[in-house]
C-alpha cells in the first residue's frame, strides 16, 4: 500500500481536493482485502472497506485508477459484470472475461480441466430467479455515482 488506511481516511478528512485525487489515484484502494482488520481496530468505527469500495467505484468512473492496478482493475470489473448478468458468481464467464480485459489467455489455463473435475466450474451458470432486482440493484448504483 502506498497510503496505510487511517492515512487515507486522514487525506479524505481534510477535503481538500488534491488530497482527494491522491487517494483516487492511490495503489492502496485496490490492494485492500476488505478484511475488516481496520474496521475492527478503528477507534471512531469507521466502515474502512466499504470506503475502499465507494472509493474504487470512484476511481473507476472518474478515470484515475492507478496504472499499477490494471489486473486488479480487470478482475473488478468481470466479478461484477458476472454478478449484473447472472445474479451470483459464474465462474466460467469471470474467467473468460477477465482473461479478455486483461490478455492474459494462456495463463492459469492448465487450472480448469482440474477445477471442473471437482466440479468447480460449470459450463452453464445459475441465474438466480429475479435478475430484474439485481439489474435495479446496478441501475441504482449507477445513478448514485453520477451524482
Amino acid at each position: 500500500m502506498d497510503y496505510p488506511p487511517s492515512v487515507i481516511m486522514r487525506m479524505l478528512q481534510t477535503g481538500i481536493p488534491n488530497l482527494e485525487d491522491k487517494v483516487l489515484r492511490s495503489f492502496s484502494i485496490w490492494v485492500c482485502l476488505t478484511c475488516e482488520m481496520c474496521f475492527a481496530r478503528c477507534p471512531m468505527s469507521i466502515d474502512i472497506p466499504k470506503m475502499m469500495d465507494f472509493l474504487r467505484e470512484k476511481s473507476i468512473n472518474e478515470k484515475k485508477a492507478n496504472p499499477k492496478a490494471k489486473e486488479i482493475v480487470a478482475f473488478h470489473k468481470s466479478f461484477l459484470d458476472s454478478i449484473k448478468y447472472t445474479g451470483r458468481l459464474y465462474e466460467i464467464g469471470l474467467f473468460v472475461d477477465y482473461k479478455a480485459r486483461t490478455l492474459k489467455i494462456l495463463d492459469d489455463l492448465a487450472l480448469a480441466p482440474k477445477m471442473m473435475k471437482r466440479g468447480k466450474l460449470n459450463l452453464i451458470p445459475e441465474m438466480i430467479k429475479d435478475r430484474s432486482g439485481i439489474a435495479s440493484i446496478f441501475r441504482k448504483s449507477n445513478k448514485k455515482n453520477k451524482n
